[in-house]
């Protein structure tokens, strides 16, 4: 069994695999496995003001936005926490309270 690297947010060794990612259980901090010594150039995130964004950060919606197949409409202002970077046609993925989970696009958010 290899060891795995502690949480680079908090430094806690009770790190555990999830798939390719790495999980912190303390404070619930995701990141790629092997993403020290990756050949590849990862891609950047970034908000309609060009701040870089990562995984856990907190973003608000610039405008309001109309779901697919939901009656209901999400305010400009909305805060969204703990968002999560996908490599999709939407980049973000998150649950805002009172619609759920859902994907986003990183043009319609600015990074709190």
């Amino acid at each position: 069994m290899s060891a795995l690297p502690p949480c680079p947010q908090c430094q806690s060794a009770f790190t555990y695999e999830d798939g390719d990612q790495l999980v912190c259980p303390e404070c619930g901090h995701e990141w790629r496995a092997g993403a020290e010594g990756a050949t590849e150039t990862a891609r950047v995130y970034r908000d309609s003001t060009g701040a870089i964004l990562q995984d856990g950060d907190t973003v608000t919606i610039i405008k309001d936005l109309k779901p697919k197949g939901s009656g209901g409409v999400i305010k400009q202002g909305t805060k969204v926490k703990n968002i999560r970077l996908v490599d999709s046609d939407h980049d973000i993925d998150c649950k805002i309270d009172g619609f759920g989970a859902m994907s986003l696009k990183t043009e319609f958010v600015k990074k709190v």
